[in-house]
């Protein structure tokens, strides 16, 4: 009866360690995707699925990105640009910037998902980041995982 107990415990507390790992590796697949927010709609994008739309290059800081304009990505959402107040961008740590239409709907600002040679982007920049090349730095947001548009 004792060893019955005894394996029962060790059995429940390798099942417990194993929870955190499939609990991980669930998060690293959300992690692939760019969440587009407009209102209660929510859409999700992975790097494929914005390598599937017209793409634009944007250089800043002497590297050039390859990525979506944020025009293009409306289109994709459905979403008209004219009735845009404003744009939220959302990194991994929760980091955010408040972005003016007028500021970001420009044909070189991008949501980069690759450098423009088609090598992903770096483990600083995350699976997507802002690119506003006429703009300062704490503007270009690296680690994107969540786009908020208001209306």
């Amino acid at each position: 009866m004792k060893k019955t107990v005894i394996t029962l415990i060790v059995a429940l507390l390798m099942l417990a360690a194993c929870a955190p790992a499939a609990e991980q590796s669930s998060d690293t697949a959300a992690e692939v995707a760019l969440l587009v927010t407009v209102g209660e709609n929510q859409q999700s994008f992975s790097v494929e699925d914005l390598q599937a739309l017209p793409s634009s290059e944007a250089t800043l800081n002497g590297v050039t990105y390859k990525g979506i304009t944020l025009a293009a990505l409306l289109d994709a959402t459905g979403v008209n640009s004219d009735e845009i107040k404003a744009f939220k961008a959302v990194a991994t740590d929760g980091y955010t910037v408040n972005y003016d239409p007028a500021q970001v709907l420009k044909d070189n600002v991008l949501v980069a998902f690759a450098l423009a040679d088609g090598s992903p982007l770096t483990t600083d920049d995350g699976n997507f980041r802002m690119v506003l090349p006429d703009e300062g730095g704490k503007l270009n947001l690296r680690m994107l995982v969540e786009l908020q548009i208001v209306q």
